[in-house]
């Protein structure tokens, strides 16, 4: 049971480092252009929404390549 719950703690701790990483690097970018004027925070939620999705599955492919890593013992 204690390994369920270290897997579960690594896998929050790893989605909320990458979705913030994505976020720190989106604001490097400018997204004004796209952005509908008098509309800012539609445009900062919809830029939170891409953060998390692109963060979430860069932590999950990270995850997996861990958990796939960590099997390969089992082949030989």
């Amino acid at each position: 049971m204690l390994s369920i719950g270290q897997t579960a703690l690594v896998s929050m701790f790893s989605h909320l480092l990458f979705i913030y990483f994505t976020w720190r690097m989106m604001q490097g970018v400018n997204f004004d252009p796209i952005i509908r004027k008098g509309h800012p925070a539609l445009g900062r939620l919809f830029l939170l929404f891409i953060a998390i999705v692109v963060g979430a599955g860069v932590s999950r492919f990270f995850l997996e390549f861990l958990q796939w890593s960590q099997q390969l013992r089992y082949m030989f």
